[in-house]
This record gives C-alpha cells, sequence and structure tokens, in this order.
C-alpha cells in the first residue's frame, strides 16, 4: 500500500436514462394523447411520464416539467422516481465509506473492486481528516497502518512460498490474497460502480448528508448532490447544502419521498 492519501471522492457518471421518444409517442398516438415532454433531462421527463400515467393526465394541469415534478415530490409520490436511473463509479474513498455504502440496499446495486483477485501491496490509504489534522493521532495511525501493509506483503510472500518457479495460478493468487486481506485496514482505497434510481439516491442524500452521518459518506453524499442537481434538477433543486457547526449538511422541505 502506499503513502496515506487525503483525497476528496471521486464520482464518475457512467450511465443515465434514455427514453424511446419514438415509442413514448406511439403510444401517446394510440391512446389519442399528446405531450411535449420537455425537460432538462430524459430522467426528468421519464418521472413525469409515469406520473402522467397513474393520473392519465398528458396535457392536462401542470404544464412545466419542474411544476409537476414540484408536486409529485410535495406529495410523496416516490414511487415514479424509482423510473429513472444512473449508474456511478466511486473512487478515492475507503473500505470504512463501502462498509457503510451497501446497508443502502433497496434501489441500490453495487459491484466493488476485489481484494481476493487484486494486489492490495501499493494501494493506497484514505486518513480520516480528524485523526490527520492532529499530530500525535497521525503518528499512530501511521504506524498502525504502516504494520498491517508490511504484514500482508509477508503474509502474500510466506503463503506463496514454496510454488514452482514462485508463478502461482490464479486460483492460487486468489487463495492468498484473500487469506492476506484480513490484515488490511478500513483505510485501504478502494472503488465501486453502483447504479441507482433517484428515490434511492434522494434517500441515501437525506441520511448520509445530514450532520449526525460519518464524515466521509457526508462528503460523498454533499458531492453526488451538486452532481444530480446538476443532471437533474427537477428532482433534487429541493435540497440546498447548508453550514451547521463547521460542516456543510443537507437539508429538504420533502423528507421520506
Amino acid at each position: 500500500m502506499g503513502d496515506p492519501k487525503n483525497v476528496e471522492p471521486e464520482i464518475y457518471l457512467v450511465g443515465r436514462p434514455d427514453i424511446d421518444w419514438s415509442e413514448l409517442d406511439r403510444f401517446l398516438v394510440d391512446h389519442g394523447l399528446s405531450w411535449n415532454g420537455i425537460a432538462t433531462s430524459d430522467a426528468e421527463s421519464l418521472v413525469e411520464a409515469a406520473g402522467r400515467v397513474c393520473y392519465l393526465s398528458f396535457g392536462k394541469g401542470r404544464k412545466t416539467n419542474r411544476e409537476y415534478l414540484e408536486h409529485l415530490i410535495q406529495m410523496k409520490h416516490g414511487s415514479v422516481l424509482e423510473h429513472a436511473v444512473w449508474s456511478f463509479i466511486i473512487a478515492g474513498v475507503s473500505r470504512s465509506f463501502t462498509h457503510e455504502l451497501v446497508r443502502h440496499r433497496a434501489g441500490w446495486s453495487y459491484s466493488q473492486l476485489s481484494q481476493r483477485y487484486v494486489d492490495e501491496s501499493d494501494a493506497n490509504l484514505v486518513e480520516p481528516d480528524i485523526i490527520a489534522e492532529n499530530e500525535f493521532a497521525h503518528l499512530m495511525w501511521m504506524q498502525a497502518t504502516e504494520t498491517a501493509k508490511q504484514v500482508y506483503a509477508d503474509l502474500v510472500k510466506e503463503l506463496s512460498h514454496g510454488v514452482t518457479d514462485g508463478k502461482l495460478t490464479t486460483e492460487q493468487r486468489k487463495l492468498v490474497r484473500q487469506a492476506a486481506r484480513s490484515v488490511l485496514p478500513n483505510a485501504a482505497e478502494t472503488m465501486v460502480f453502483c447504479t441507482a434510481n433517484a428515490r434511492a439516491i434522494r434517500h441515501f442524500i437525506e441520511l448520509r448528508g445530514s450532520a449526525g452521518a460519518d464524515a466521509e459518506i457526508r462528503r460523498v453524499a454533499l458531492t453526488l448532490l451538486r452532481l444530480m442537481q446538476e443532471e437533474a434538477p427537477a428532482i433534487f433543486r429541493d435540497y440546498e447544502i447548508v453550514e451547521e457547526n463547521g460542516i456543510e449538511v443537507v437539508h429538504t422541505p420533502n423528507v421520506k419521498v
């Protein structure tokens, strides 16, 4: 593993909703309906279309996508938000973070970097800010993590001992690394591929953007919120980031949508 690394989480948006407008138009024609569907993104149009199917209200009532989605969110009609789905790669985070993240099950899917198959000898470490800011705590942390990474390397070497020509098969490497990883710290940097729908993302931001959330996951929640407010503003515009007791937190008047 490498030296400790004070990194900001990186979120890469690699997949987003895409409407087949020809099929949606065919549905409208077949049922004698009309609708312009204008929105900032296909995600917002999908959510509006889902809501309008529920009430068969195409071309009626609230005209703009922003007005329509604002009303749905205020009325807590959250099920329609589940039709808009995005995929992300989250990097620059620790295993401590992903232990918290994967507790979000409904509406989320995960594929995480495997310590069984990937050599962690040169992995970075993510040091919590509160430790990095305290000189003595930092030294203790460094000593513990340096010991852990050295033991990991020693275990890999010992468990690989005696293999012909020192060359392990894929299965042998997996067995060695899965055993040696038991000494790796939660600070080991990882990356995770996530797919989540708008309702699940809102729930995550609400819980993990709060003052009581773990500092690292709160940072990710704030980063994700800023990204989603650019990506689909009508779905996430009701959230605001404010400062409380020296930290940034998330507030919304529309909780538990």
